[in-house]
Formats: structure tokens, sequence, C-alpha cells
């Protein structure tokens, strides 16, 4: 019998490796949204009575799946010593939200964001909700040097992860070509960018726009800048001034959506 190539073999070990992760959302919030949520694969719920009590026994019969009860002192949920959790930790798998292709062409409202080695899970949340609230239809990172999908991030995002398509890609550069095939035009967030992005977002109008960040301190990436179609600014009141990562995408995208 033949053996199988290398490559093969790593690909059915990284699917395989892929379909036994889990994720641990904790906190109430971000349970309450997961277990509402019909596209997340619940696994294990485990609450402390206060919880169950303040979740409700209306979310609790809609759940399906079956509270544990946990002493609040012995909390036996996985989760990092420093996890705010409030009692409350579920156990889903990761959100699929389908090829970028499918979102990118079915928005009625073409607005994206591509985040270049965005790593902060508070940074990302942040972004989420900001990309709910402006009805962004996407946010795309790439699958490593980016945030996860984990706990601290969907708490951060207070829901809008149940909500909000959060893709993972393979390249990000890829991603960025392929979606400029799509007919969208990708702005990237530069300081030093002589145009501003209000200028460019009256100029494109209700065209399809990808508004691309990259991480705070080093900026968007050499091949990432150069993938973009233009390059712009937040204009600052003062001489000095800058914003971090997840209040400038929230700016970028009031300015996109309101000359939409």
């Amino acid at each position: 019998m033949a053996r199988k190539p290398a490559w093969v073999i790593d690909k059915e070990q990284a699917r395989r490796k892929a379909a036994a992760e889990t994720v641990w959302v904790f906190g109430l919030h971000a349970v309450r949204d997961a277990l509402a949520n019909p596209r997340r694969e619940k696994l294990r719920l485990i609450l402390t009575k206060n919880a169950a009590d303040r979740l409700g026994p209306e979310v609790l019969a809609n759940a399906g799946i079956e509270a544990e009860i946990a002493d609040p002192r012995s909390f036996p949920a996985p989760l990092d010593p420093g996890s705010v959790h409030q009692g409350a930790a579920l156990e889903v798998k990761p959100l699929d939200w389908g090829r970028l292709e499918d979102i990118a062409l079915s928005s009625e409202r073409p607005r994206l964001l591509l985040l270049d080695r965005v790593t902060d899970p508070h940074n990302v949340g942040a972004i989420l909700r900001s990309a709910e609230v402006f009805g962004a239809a996407a946010v795309i990172a790439p699958a490593r040097h980016s945030a996860p999908e984990t706990g601290a991030l969907a708490k951060s995002a207070s829901g809008a992860l149940e909500r909000q398509p959060y893709l993972r890609v393979g390249n990000l550069g890829d991603a960025m070509e392929r979606l400029k095939d799509m007919g969208y035009t990708l702005l990237g967030l530069d300081g030093e960018a002589e145009e501003s992005i209000d200028a460019a977002a009256r100029d494109l109008g209700g065209r399809a726009i990808g508004l691309v960040l990259g991480a705070e301190g080093p900026g968007l990436r050499d091949r990432t800048k150069s993938l973009c179609d233009r390059l712009v600014r937040i204009d600052a009141a003062g001489e000095f001034g800058s914003l971090n990562v997840s209040n400038a995408a929230a700016v970028a995208l009031y300015a996109v959506t309101r000359d939409a």
C-alpha cells in the first residue's frame, strides 16, 4: 500500500487538531450570548447557583445543554487564574463563519476590517464590537499572529463575537488580493499618509471598502502596505496624538459608513 505524502499527513493532522479544539467562554454576558447562538456547538456549561439565578430559567431552558452547578470556592472550569468568570463558563467549539467570498459578496453594506498581526484579544474584542455597531460584513485576520477565539476575546467583545463574523485566513496578503478581485478598494491606515480617510470615503462613496489596520507600534507590514490601494490617515485636532488600533477601527468605520 502506497504511503501518503507528508503534506497530506500534515493536513489531516491539522484538521484533526482543529476539530479537537474547544474554547471556554466565561462571564455572564458572554455565556448568555453564546447560549443564545444557534451556530454554537455547546459542550459543557458550568454555573454557580448565583450565576444560574442571574441568567434566569428561560435562558437555561432554551440553552440546549444542562448546567453543572458548581461551588464558587472550587470552580472547576479550566480558566486562567485572573479570569473574571462571574460564576459562569461554557465550553464551545470555535465558530465557523464560512468562506471569505460568500461573506464579502453577499453583504448589503460591503465594509470589511482586515487586521495585520493584531494579537491583543482586548483590542480585537473591541474591534468586533465596533464592527457590529457600524454594520461591517466581517473582521478578517491571519490564522497565525492574530488573536485567536478565546474566552478573553469573547468577554471583551461583549457578545459581538457571537454575531459578528471573525474570519482567520491562511494568508492575509492572499485574502487582500482576492478581495481586490471582488471589487473591494483597500484603505490602509497609516499615520504618515498624505490622504485623510474622510477625503477617501467621500471619493469612494458606496463602493466596497476594506479597512486595513496594523498592530500598534509596528503598524502595517511592508507587503500588507503594498497591497493597499490607498493609504489614509485619521486627522488629529492637534500636532500630536494617536489612537490605539481599536479606537482607530471605530473612527475609520464611522468615516466610511457615514458616506456610504
